[in-house]
């Protein structure tokens, strides 16, 4: 199969990272996405309009019949697991295959160490114990149908998390750090590119998909502003532990090629001047 003819669908495609996604494959793929409440997709051929508290998503996969589906979808816990069961119901019977976007969550009942693609999840948060369902939901599939993507905090000049810190910084309203939280954070130029890689080589299995280093959020945050112009920040330190804990996703059985790696300094000189 040549590339342009293999079929991508994204689900929640007008979100950050799904949207990032788009315009990275869309290229080199026959890419198709969904959106719900941003109607600026909808004279856009290549994108359906799905709610997930409302519509069936197997209508949409029956329409495209992708090869891959790529879930980077938000909202409603209760209606994210009954659509994912409809998905892997879908993928299920047809010869496709699904990534879907999990998190360092799934791991943040651990602290001391950073986490690994085969170590056990638990987590102590809802949004945890979300994608930790999802993916045990996953894991009954054959293994060559489904791609786990565990994802640590994802920033870009357009990323949410930067437009709420230029946002309090305009306002001077203090900045929210975690003095003691050590983690690994990505961008989403980076995270597309190893997602691009993930689908032309055509692999399966677990995946973490984060900076090769790590760094203190209160460090990170610090940085991230001094490259966004002279401002005098004002922090509002929140301590959860007395000690330092670990939120992070490492690899260590699934590699990407090195020149798919990134650094968390890399991650803050993309942050140019504020506009």
């Amino acid at each position: 199969m040549d590339k342009k003819s293999k079929k991508i669908l994204i689900l929640g495609a007008s979100g950050f990272i799904g949207n990032a996604l788009f315009k990275e494959l869309t290229n080199y793929f026959d890419t198709y996405g969904t959106f719900f409440t941003n109607i600026s997709y909808r004279e856009n051929q290549r994108f359906f309009q799905y709610d997930i508290q409302e519509d069936d998503v197997f209508q949409i996969l029956e329409n495209v019949k992708p090869d891959y589906i790529i879930s980077a979808l938000r909202g409603d816990f209760a209606s994210q697991i009954q659509a994912h069961q409809h998905i892997l119901e879908y993928v299920a019977i047809h010869t496709c295959k699904l990534y879907f976007l999990s998190s360092a969550n799934v791991f943040d009942a651990y602290s001391k160490y950073p986490s690994y693609e085969y170590d056990k999840t638990l987590s102590l948060s809802v949004f945890g114990r979300l994608k930790i369902r999802i993916e045990n939901m996953m894991m009954r599939m054959p293994k060559n149908k489904i791609g786990i993507l565990r994802v640590p905090m994802v920033f870009g000049n357009t990323s949410p998390r930067i437009k709420e810190i230029k946002q309090l910084l305009i306002n001077k309203e203090p900045v929210e750090v975690f003095p003691n939280l050590i983690m690994n954070v990505t961008n989403d130029d980076r995270l597309t590119q190893q997602i691009h890689y993930l689908i032309n080589q055509n692999k399966t299995g677990i995946f973490h998909l984060g900076s090769s280093d790590l760094v203190h959020h209160e460090e990170f945050i610090a940085e991230v502003i001094k490259q966004l112009g002279p401002f005098n920040p004002v922090f509002k330190k929140v301590y959860t532990t007395n000690e330092d804990r670990y939120l992070a996703v490492l690899p260590k059985d699934h590699l990407l090629p090195k020149n798919l790696t990134i650094t968390y300094q890399e991650i803050i000189e993309h942050h140019l001047a504020i506009d």
